[in-house]
């Protein structure tokens, strides 16, 4: 039976949907303004595209200090230069909304006709700086359904980075949680940016979930793909494939002007070939 990951992207293994990291956006004093958010998100979409990506997913990653639920001028301003993104590609296209807004991410892509969302909590308690998350499955699937947005794809992380879990079940629990609960991709990550799943848990995640689609949420590189994809179905990348050094003290490890380069997209696909 066909599964949603080769429904959206034409494959079932070795998917790379590359993460378009915006600046941040309206309402933060360091908004660059739309027309620079809007050129930096297309360089880094035709970059990933040039490279060979699968598919994409911009996300809010710089609005520091995130909140749970976003305010209105982000919305607006994701909708906006999602809607550019859309224009400019015929590759599919998600979103994730920072830090767990749900709504707004299901808005937007209802709003834009894009394929997929990604839910960093869904079943899991977790504590983050920006406070105590509580994944709400059954919220998700009731408001899914009340905005007619069935069809949108729900990639849901396990144990995710950047967050103390506070739930008491383990990562196979959890992924049986979110499969029940009508996850369609379960998403693992390593502890923060850039860190990689441990390929033990990955190996045992597998054996334990069949063939439920699995994604690497962080730490995929063209040294540690092949490896990874032993048991994941495809990742999301963006911080291995941007330009320019770390940066010192930064959350998100590169400043938002790093854009993604597009010999890195290339030397990722060739491994994967």
């Amino acid at each position: 039976m066909e599964n949603i990951l080769s429904k959206i992207f034409k494959r079932n293994k070795n998917i790379i949907i590359g993460a378009i990291h915006l600046p941040p956006l309206l309402g933060y004093t360091k908004f660059p303004g739309f027309s620079v958010a809007i050129e930096n998100a297309i360089r880094d979409l035709r970059a990933l595209e040039e490279g060979g990506a699968g598919g994409i997913i911009f996300e809010n990653n710089y609005d520091i200090p995130h909140k749970i639920f976003v305010d209105a001028p982000v919305v607006s301003a994701m909708t906006i230069i999602g809607e550019k993104l859309k224009k400019a590609t015929a590759l599919p296209i998600g979103v994730s909304v920072l830090w767990n807004d749900y709504k707004a991410a299901l808005s937007i892509a209802r709003t834009l006709n894009l394929q997929f969302i990604r839910i960093p909590v869904f079943v899991d308690k977790v504590k983050t700086d920006y406070g105590i998350i509580g994944g709400e499955p059954k919220k998700v699937i009731a408001f899914r359904k009340s905005i007619g947005a069935d069809s949108i794809a729900l990639f849901t992380d396990i144990h995710v980075k950047h967050a103390e879990i506070l739930s008491k079940h383990n990562i196979i629990t959890s992924a049986k949680l979110a499969i029940k609960n009508k996850s369609d991709a379960v998403i693992v990550t390593g502890k923060w940016t850039g860190d990689a799943p441990d390929l033990k848990y990955m190996d045992v995640l597998r054996k334990e979930i069949a063939n439920f689609p699995i994604l690497v949420g962080s730490g995929l590189d063209e040294n540690n793909a092949e490896k990874l994809f032993q048991f994941a179905n495809g990742a999301i990348v963006s911080t291995s494939l941007k330009s320019g050094p770390k940066k010192s003290g930064e959350v998100n490890v590169k400043f938002y002007k790093a854009r993604i380069d597009l010999k890195k997209v290339k030397n990722l696909m060739r491994r994967l070939q």
